[in-house]
Parts: structure tokens; C-alpha cells; sequence
């Protein structure tokens, strides 16, 4: 999985941030070298001697503090502005204007909402390179924080808050995000991918988002699809097609087609996914998905129903 870095911009946004680090940077390991130079030329100028006299007196020098008062506030002046340059590039402008995006955090989950299409995806958001997209940004529980360090800044996720920010990738890839704030046992793994595409790759995956699919009628995969019907599942999760219409738990309608589950703490693979139904808490203890104590020929059944979810 692509890790968060935070050196390597892929956005306007981004860049801002990191070029407001790096600038802030030179300027404190200035200060560095003019403080630790002073010190040494102290230490060596005006150390002890044997047999020395006592060293002349100084009371005090007024131009001495004024340049040293006035040499910060113009430090602190700069540092500010160059804040304020950043921000005014990071942060999206006061806008009436609909979002392009819905996404809400979750205990420990991410849920990405398409407000044009209806697409309804979960831990991954996948967008047209090159294009600034508006991101509105909500809480189901306890205050949580989004971050794509390559794309993005990071902001806050309120309960019964909407929060908005930029996010804009300039070349197709994957850029890795996650909770930046606390927010419980597995906030950890409350981690999410965006999959920026080329535009008519894009089209393409919306266009399959908004396939359903069908509902296996026979063999390992109807009995899987029978099973999720039977037990609580459909209490929890959404699968177009199907009665299961919550979201307590991620949409599962493409599972299939996803790059990671349970919140980034595994890939999606039919072992993985074997475990998470077997044993959750084997791949993300204390979470809240329930340990049904499926039996092999159970969890066997449901690997196969939910590999056809794409």
C-alpha cells in the first residue's frame, strides 16, 4: 500500500503546503546556525583564561535590543505571510456552490458519496486527474480528520458540521489518506485510498459503479448470498439488488472491485476476506463488524457471493 508522503506533492494544493514547510524550514535552520555560531564564537572568544582579569562590564546596548525585537517581528511578518499565501491556495473559497463529493467518517470506516451520479462507494475515492474537485465533509459519530498528504490538507470532521476542502490529483495514480485525529481503538486503520484516473477511465468506472449486480442463483454463491440474507448482515450494510439497504457498515455493492478492506488494515483478496469473516478482530481487533462464528463451508460460501459483487 502507498504510504503517506508528505514530500512529494501531486496537487496545487499540496505543493502549497510543502512549499510553506520547506520555506519555514530554511528559515528556522537560519536562526539555527546565527544562534549556535554566536554561542561557539562565546564559548572560544570569551572563555576563562588563567591568569586573565576580570572582563569589562556591559549594561546593556539599545541598538543591540532593538535588533534583536525587531529581527523576529520581521521573521514572525514573513512566516505569516507566507502562511497566509498557502492557506489562500489550500483552502477552497466561500462557495454556495454544490459539492462534487459527500464523504463521512465512520468509527473506523470512510463513506464516499457521489452527489451527481448517486455512485456510493466506501475506503476508496476515486476521481478524473487533473480536475479540482469539492469535497463536503461530515461525521456519523465522534470528531475525525481528513488527510491525503500528496493531494490535500488536512480538516477536520465535525459531527453535525460540514466541512469543505479542495482535492485535485495532476497525474492518474494512487495517493494513500487517513484519520489525522484520534478517534478511538481502530483509528489506526481508518485509513482510505483515491484512485485518480484518467478522465475516460473515470467515465468508465462510474459507469460500472452504477451496475448492479446480479444476484448468483445457484451454486457456492447462492448459498453465500442466502447466508447474508439469513444472518445480520443486511442489519449493517447496503447491497443494491438485495433487502440489505443500511449503512451502519460500508456499502458492499462492488466490494469486489476494491483495492483494500477494513479500513486499509488488510488488501482485498479472498483470503483476507476469508479471515475478516471468520475472525474480524484477526485483522482489526475491537472493531465493530460482529463474529458470527461462520464455519468453513460458511465463510467459503460468502467469499464466493461477495467475489461476484463487482
Amino acid at each position: 500500500m502507498p504510504g503517506l508522503d508528505t514530500f512529494n506533492p501531486a496537487s496545487p494544493e499540496a505543493q502549497a503546503i510543502a512549499r510553506l514547510f520547506g520555506r519555514t524550514l530554511v528559515v528556522m535552520a537560519a536562526i539555527f546556525v546565527f544562534v549556535a555560531a554566536l554561542i561557539t564564537i562565546a564559548i572560544v572568544r570569551y572563555r576563562a583564561r588563567p591568569g586573565a582579569p576580570e572582563p569589562a562590564q556591559d549594561f546593556g546596548s539599545l541598538r543591540l535590543e532593538i535588533a534583536w525585537t525587531i529581527g523576529p517581528v520581521v521573521i514572525v511578518i514573513l512566516l505569516f505571510g507566507l502562511t497566509v499565501h498557502a492557506m489562500r491556495t489550500a483552502d477552497p473559497p466561500k462557495t454556495d456552490g454544490a459539492p462534487d463529493l459527500r464523504v463521512v467518517g465512520h468509527q473506523w470506516w470512510w463513506e464516499v458519496n457521489y452527489l451527481q451520479s448517486g455512485v456510493v462507494t466506501a475506503n476508496e475515492i476515486h476521481i478524473p486527474a487533473g480536475r479540482q474537485l469539492l469535497v463536503e465533509l461530515h461525521s456519523a459519530d465522534v470528531i475525525h480528520d481528513f488527510w491525503v498528504p500528496r493531494l490535500a490538507r488536512k480538516i477536520d470532521v465535525i459531527p453535525g458540521r460540514a466541512n469543505r476542502v479542495w482535492l485535485r490529483a495532476g497525474e492518474p495514480g494512487v495517493y494513500q489518506g487517513a484519520c489525522a485525529e484520534f478517534c478511538g481503538n481502530q483509528h489506526a486503520w481508518m485509513r482510505f485510498i483515491v484512485v485518480a484516473h484518467r478522465p475516460p477511465e473515470f467515465a468508465a468506472w462510474q459507469a460500472m459503479m452504477l451496475h448492479v449486480p446480479a444476484v448468483p442463483t445457484s451454486g457456492i454463491a447462492a448459498r453465500g448470498a442466502q447466508i447474508f440474507r439469513d444472518q445480520a448482515c443486511i442489519n449493517c450494510h447496503t447491497i443494491v439488488g438485495t433487502p440489505g439497504n443500511q449503512r451502519i457498515g460500508p456499502d458492499l455493492t462492488h466490494l469486489a472491485t476494491r483495492r483494500i478492506i477494513a479500513g486499509g488494515a488488510a488488501e482485498n483478496s479472498p483470503g483476507n476476506l476469508g479471515r475478516w469473516l471468520a475472525d474480524p478482530n484477526s485483522i482489526k481487533p475491537a472493531s465493530h463488524m460482529p463474529n458470527f462464528q461462520f464455519d468453513e463451508s460458511e465463510v467459503a460460501a460468502l467469499v464466493a457471493y461477495l467475489e461476484t459483487l463487482k
